[in-house]
């Protein structure tokens, strides 16, 4: 906890206090509006409302198909599912600058650049193979006869997954959504990659770009501040869903 502290210390500091010898962890004057000039000297309000669409977007697309994939691998029959879930998992082993050149190019191809549809739409047709076999432990660990049950009352397969798994798979479809927050609110490359204009800038570009700000430069009590304000958003996710995300990732672990 001792670097997050700093960082609050830092932030609530005039700018003369940040480089006095020896450190002095609890500034005499709290700078409370610290955090408001950080807010003002760039416009956050609309980076942030950038972030919440494209991460709530990400998150609504990596339910849906990794959840879809996942009950296909671990609930239905067909040939070749083990060949194919290794595949899957194989791209696990891929680094991400492998895949960078051929996705900008094809992209670019498309016509997205500068949108965010690069970093919504692939969210929607399974990408995340780690999500799919946390999921897939899950759904292996129900019991087939529940099931077997809801077929016998007339369930068709889409009605088994969306009345019977979804439910029971709470806590671990919750874990799925921290680990996506987590990685698309705190996304640094990808919005690097396919974003040019200033508008459609995420948060994390945005804090990246907060150094050369006008009147911000070398300015570290601000550029704290405003990454107090950055990272709030995943502290208060994990704080309210941790009991779900502890519990998600527990029980995978052991109906696997």
């Amino acid at each position: 906890m001792l670097p997050f502290f700093w960082m609050l210390s830092t932030a609530l500091k005039e700018p003369i206090e940040v480089y006095s010898l020896p450190i002095r962890w609890i500034p005499k004057n709290p700078q409370w509006g610290n955090f408001y000039k950080a807010m003002t000297i760039m416009p956050f309000g609309r980076y942030f409302l950038n972030s919440i669409i494209i991460t709530s977007l990400c998150i609504l697309g990596t339910l849906i198909s990794c959840s879809l994939a996942a009950f296909s691998f671990a609930k239905l029959r067909f040939r070749g599912k083990d060949l194919l879930f290794l595949l899957v998992l194989s791209t696990m082993m891929l680094p991400a600058h492998v895949t960078m050149i051929p996705k900008y190019v094809l992209f670019k191809y498309l016509k997205w650049l500068d949108t965010f549809k690069p970093l919504i739409v692939p969210s929607f047709f399974g990408v995340g193979a780690f999500n799919i076999f946390l999921l897939r432990q899950f759904f292996l660990g129900i019991p087939e006869e529940l099931a077997d049950a809801a077929r016998i009352d007339g369930c068709s397969s889409f009605k088994i997954y969306w009345n019977l798994t979804l439910p029971l798979a709470k806590p671990t479809l919750i874990a799925v959504t921290i680990f996506d927050f987590m990685g698309t609110w705190n996304d640094f490359m990808s919005p690097l990659i396919y974003i040019n204009s200033e508008k459609r800038w995420t948060v994390s570009l945005a804090l990246a770009a907060f150094r050369g700000g006008e009147g911000a430069e070398g300015i570290f009590n601000l550029m704290m501040a405003a990454t107090i304000i950055v990272i709030l958003p995943c502290i208060i996710v994990f704080f309210f869903f941790q009991r779900y995300f502890i519990q998600g990732v527990v029980v995978t672990g052991l109906k696997g």
